[in-house]
């Protein structure tokens, strides 16, 4: 019996998380680097899905990120249920130099909450810092868009490994605590339930209003 809990006690926590945003804004680019430090100046665009899984230690805890990263052109839009369904955090990316990329945001945050749990948590990501001179979306804009989202926010080069591993990391950071806080919450409940005499605890529930105000913040 012992034996039993201790394994339950070391098991991984394993999160989905998917990469989304238009075609050619270097999501694939980022896996790459984040995943196995590598970068591909000539990659082709992605077809279909592909996932990477990176393990992370948070408070002592071994955390497995599964990675899903898809193509942002819309005759790939059909997978879309799928790859959302389960996805506890997303990353949503947009190329700096591209303004029409940082336009569509709207629309990608529509659809992942569409098709996902509405408490996912999103970091917004401005990517291709590294062509400095061919910027459109300048800093304070990512940054106004996020705050009024209620979303995370940095910038990132994949070519430069420029906060690509915090781009993620934040991510599962956030994941975790919120899921430590609701654990937390769940075990405080059970216990004035069975103070009071209840033999049937009800496991706490994620509320999404505290959702929405817990995930806002702004990193840069």
């Amino acid at each position: 019996m012992d034996n039993n809990g201790d394994e339950q006690q070391n098991q991984d926590y394993l999160f989905k998380i998917v990469m989304i945003g238009d075609s050619a804004v270097g999501k694939s680019n980022l896996l790459a680097r984040f995943a196995r430090n590598e970068f591909y100046p000539n990659s082709k665009s992605t077809i279909g899905v592909e996932f990477q899984t990176q393990k992370m230690q948070i408070d002592g805890k071994e955390i497995k990120a599964q990675i899903w990263d898809t193509a942002g052109q819309e005759r790939f839009r059909a997978v879309t249920s799928a790859y959302y369904r389960g996805a506890v955090g997303a990353l949503v990316v947009y190329d700096i130099c591209r303004r029409q990329t940082f336009d569509s945001i709207g629309r990608w945050l529509n659809e992942l909450h569409t098709h996902s749990d509405m408490n996912v948590v999103i970091i917004l990501v401005g990517n291709k810092t590294d062509l400095k001179d061919a910027r459109e979306v300048g800093t304070a804009e990512g940054k106004a868009l996020a705050e009024a989202q209620g979303l995370f926010f940095i910038e990132t080069s994949a070519l430069d490994d420029s906060n690509v591993a915090a781009a993620f990391q934040t991510l599962v950071k956030e994941i975790y605590h919120i899921l430590s806080r609701k654990v937390f919450q769940s075990q405080e409940q059970k216990k004035e339930l069975s103070s009071l005499g209840s033999g049937n605890p009800v496991v706490l529930q994620g509320d999404t209003n505290d959702g929405a105000s817990t995930f806002s913040c702004c990193s840069s």
